[in-house]
């Protein structure tokens, strides 16, 4: 389990870097209540994207990407609602984007920014 935490951290720390040096703003990171947590919140030209950060080191169990099920899905969208109602806003734009991190031992990681997927 220690394992899959370090890897999933260095691929938020890796994805984080890669939308702001895209010019995408970080407002927050690891945003968690009781019913869950939010990988990150970006800015991107007036838009709040909501990004679910998917890290793998292989793919023998499908891409990252892949790992983003309908039900986590609707899990994300209930959390952003609460998010967005702690906020002073307004919020008028919103989007929810994966980037999906491989993490392989003998090639550079592979990072792959999806925006709008769901």
């Amino acid at each position: 389990m220690a394992h899959n935490t370090a890897l999933g951290a260095q691929g938020e720390e890796l994805a984080a870097q890669y939308l702001q040096a895209a010019g995408m703003e970080i407002i927050c990171r690891n945003w968690r209540c009781r019913y869950g947590e939010l990988d990150l919140i970006v800015r991107d030209a007036g838009i709040t994207a909501f990004v679910e950060v998917k890290t793998r080191s292989g793919l023998g169990y499908g891409t990252p990407a892949e790992a983003v099920t309908y039900e986590k899905q609707r899990r994300i969208r209930r959390l952003a609602l609460l998010w967005l109602t702690e906020q002073d806003g307004p919020w008028q734009r919103i989007r929810f984007d994966v980037v999906s991190v491989l993490l392989a031992k003998t090639t550079e990681p592979v990072i792959e920014h999806l925006e709008a997927v769901f």
